[in-house]
């Protein structure tokens, strides 16, 4: 995969501007602001149909214009496919593939094999399970048509069972039926989401501790752990045994949507054990095990987006981290930083050709 030409109007603070790429890696220069992470952003907006940092659609469009385009041309298989994003206020957000209107647009989720690190990524070992299933399911769902449906259609079906859950408390009453008609169709589809997370977890578990030992030359222990309700019971049981909590907190308490990870280092949760460097090298390990991951199921190498992430790293461990990155012929690479000496101290020992964007 391979992103040749990127048109961007009105984006965020762009005004208007027009990218060439020919080569592997692709440095944006420039002073905080100046649109640096907003370049890499629309690059994972033509991936996933939505902003990295901002989903708000409308929030993405430049302050005092009425819509947002980007155009992307990329080289696939030795074809091209242009995909253009539009958002116009009033109106829905709209995709193409060479000019044809997606009807779904989780149709085109997987067409563009992409992976970010960013310093928003610390938010997987700081915040809360939902951001770590956010990673899980981003993963599978890059290569998996079907668990994308099957998560699409399970949280719409989570929400309804949650309005009615709200709507019995309101108007104190209760119907069994209703609810037991949520109650199979959700169950339907939790078991399969269920396996399908395990199974990824069985896959990507070792591939991520190769890395992070790799990467720390074998300095600690981690491991991962995958956390779920349906580990113990069938989904069927724990709707039933929590009826009652359901019943007075008005929303869903079990399920495949309280699904996290334990992130460990030395048995022990990273979060609070972790020093920020080992915390660092935990993230960028998950990363590359992503790409790895991506890459066997998808056939190809992910477009990687370095975002920022050189920030208060030494001239040694940013030459590493672009390294990691660059070994193998990972694929196309763009960065975002500050500092245009030492990315180009770090590029000069890179066997691949790079070119600097200067944004002012």
């Amino acid at each position: 995969m391979f992103l040749k030409q990127l048109t961007l109007t009105h984006y965020k603070n762009i005004e208007a501007s027009q990218f060439n790429f020919k080569a592997p890696i692709n440095c944006f220069i420039g002073n905080n602001g100046i649109g640096k992470s907003n370049v890499l952003d629309s690059i994972y907006h033509l991936a996933f149909t939505k902003s990295y940092f901002n989903p708000s659609g409308v929030q993405n469009i430049q302050f005092g214009k009425d819509f947002f385009l980007i155009e992307g041309r990329f080289e696939k298989e030795g074809k091209e496919e242009k995909i253009n994003c539009s958002l116009k206020k009033g109106f829905k957000k709209t995709i193409k593939r060479n000019g044809k209107v997606y009807l779904k647009i989780a149709e085109h989720i997987g067409l563009i094999p992409l992976v970010i690190v960013s310093p928003a990524d610390q938010n997987l070992i700081i915040e809360g399970s939902s951001t770590r299933r956010k990673f899980i399911d981003g993963v599978i769902g890059q290569t998996d048509k079907i668990y994308l449906k099957n998560l699409t259609d399970y949280n719409k079906l989570l929400a309804q069972r949650n309005a009615l859950l709200k709507f019995f408390a309101k108007n104190r009453t209760f119907d069994a039926d209703t609810l037991a008609i949520y109650n199979h169709q959700m169950s339907e589809l939790a078991q399969p989401i269920f396996e399908k997370r395990n199974a990824f977890m069985e896959v990507f578990i070792p591939i991520f501790s190769k890395r992070y030992s790799s990467i720390s030359n074998g300095a600690e222990e981690v491991d991962i752990r995958y956390e779920s309700d349906l580990n113990e019971k069938s989904f069927n049981e724990l709707l039933d045994q929590n009826l009652e909590k359901d019943k007075i907190l008005q929303y869903s308490t079990v399920g495949i949507h309280k699904d996290d990870l334990d992130l460990l280092i030395s048995g022990m949760p990273i979060k609070k054990f972790g020093s920020q460097g080992q915390q660092k090298t935990f993230l960028i390990a998950l990363k590359l095990a992503q790409f790895d991951f991506i890459k066997e199921k998808a056939g190809m190498n992910p477009i990687v987006l370095l975002d920022d992430i050189f920030d208060k790293l030494d001239q040694d461990r940013v030459t590493q981290t672009i390294q990691l990155f660059d070994h193998e012929n990972l694929g196309q690479i763009f960065i975002s930083d500050t500092h245009e000496d030492r990315i180009k101290a770090a590029l000069k020992k890179s066997s691949s050709a790079y070119e600097i964007f200067k944004l002012r």
